[in-house]
């Protein structure tokens, strides 16, 4: 498997010194977030997509997915939504990257079944862009679908190879839902796993790899056990609780966790 970390981790940080964190610790790939804080989002021109590109590249590191905020089964109409979508496939293919992240995002006064019925619309409209695009879009387990039997309700209803699953562990854990079980669900969909560590339930604050309760043991034995040779990406969400320590140098011992886990399973 192929490691990664998104710079939800490291806010604002330019890319040059992403692309040497990434090269120094190891890890193969970074998920960049999509937002106007951060230098790369829908909103740059192309050159500076160009310049991105080439930074990456130069470092030997892989982008590995752009991760958008557009909420697929949001209430409202479906054009703003497919905007955001296509703004984001568009960025995701100009850098070079397989995955777009997107959120469910349903509403508290929807029911289960129009949330369902209104992201597999929404993303069955916009997996022929994708496609074109050579990008897949990837829904991550979160808010209103946390589980991969949520998930799959939306992407089995969509059917088509550009859409698939991110599957966040956190999200699956809280629902729960046990690793054999979130992957029974997703294989068939699966785009790449995000990894994370939190003290409880009730705590949340990101944690060092290895030094919480969610079961990372048990997701990469899942894995690995099937066969299943994707990515897996750390987000550490530092930009969400400003108490938390800073990514940087927790990039070395995180890697070092992660590989072990990956031998362990082997």
């Amino acid at each position: 498997m192929k490691l990664a970390f998104s710079t939800l981790g490291v806010p604002g940080l330019p890319i040059a010194d992403v692309v040497r964190l990434a090269a120094t610790h190891g890890y193969h790939g970074v998920e960049l977030r999509a937002h106007p804080e951060e230098p790369v989002h829908p909103g740059i021109a192309p050159g500076e997509r160009a310049d991105v590109a080439s930074e990456f590249k130069a470092g030997g590191v892989e982008i590995l997915g752009v991760a958008g905020y557009a909420r697929v089964a949001a209430p409202g109409a479906d054009e703003p939504v497919l905007t955001q979508v296509r703004e984001l496939l568009v960025l995701a293919h100009d850098l070079g990257a397989p995955f777009v992240r997107v959120f469910p995002g349903g509403g508290t006064e929807q029911r289960p079944e129009d949330a369902d019925a209104t992201a597999a619309r929404r993303l069955g409209t916009a997996a022929e862009y994708a496609a074109d695009l050579g990008v897949r879009i990837l829904l991550e387990t979160h808010d209103s679908h946390r589980t991969g039997a949520d998930a799959t309700r939306v992407l089995g209803a969509v059917g088509h190879r550009h859409v698939g699953a991110l599957w966040d562990v956190m999200h699956t854990w809280l629902g729960g839902e046990q690793p054999q079980e979130t992957y029974a669900a997703l294989a068939p969909y699966l785009g790449y796993v995000q990894v994370k560590d939190i003290a409880s339930a009730d705590d949340t604050i990101p944690l060092p790899l290895g030094s919480g309760v969610l079961p990372l043991t048990e997701c990469v034995e899942v894995l690995s056990r099937h066969g299943w040779d994707g990515w897996l990406c750390w987000e550490y969400e530092k930009r969400w609780y400003e108490a938390a320590a800073p990514l940087p140098g927790l990039l070395g011992p995180a890697r070092e966790h992660l590989v072990r886990l990956l031998s362990d399973s082997a």
